[in-house]
């Protein structure tokens, strides 16, 4: 009898402990998002959004205000379409600017809301068109090997 009543306990714990590692597992890797906010979705266009991911933070002044939902390529303008769900609570004019930014040098990337100026504010639906694509770290470098390589040497005396 106390043999089976300890197992039952062990084995509760054992479950309840798979459960957080699998929790903490997605929380971590951004694919669980509780929220309980009601959310409107916009979109914008992209030339080229680096490692941006599903999930990833959408933020204004540092403060998550939305995630993006979607990501997919336009075959007519050749360019990434990124959908992003925004808090309800949070308003940005139909004028701002998106830029796609990375958290440290090597972090993660998420998109940033510059607000614009506009008395209009976006609404459901709403694409903004003022958008700033990742800067990709190889396109650096090679732009800066690129223009060393075509300076002239020195005249050395």
């Amino acid at each position: 009898m106390q043999r089976s009543k300890n197992d039952t306990w062990v084995g509760l714990f054992v479950v309840i402990g798979m459960v957080a590692v699998l929790f903490l597992s997605l929380q971590s890797a951004n694919l669980m998002s509780v929220s309980w906010q009601k959310s409107y979705s916009i979109s914008a266009n992209f030339d080229n959004i680096g490692g941006l991911k599903k999930q990833a933070a959408v933020k204004s002044a540092g403060v998550v205000v939305g995630r993006v939902e979607r990501i997919s390529f336009d075959d007519k303008s050749y360019q990434a379409r990124v959908d992003m769900a925004l808090d309800e609570r949070f308003a940005f004019p139909k004028d701002s600017s998106l830029k796609i930014l990375t958290s440290g040098l090597l972090g993660e990337q998420y998109i940033g809301i510059e607000a614009g100026a506009e008395a209009d504010n976006l609404k459901a639906g709403d694409k903004v068109q003022a958008t700033q694509s990742a800067v990709v770290l190889e396109n650096l470098i090679s732009q800066f090997l690129y223009s060393k390589a075509a300076d002239p040497a020195p005249a050395s005396k």
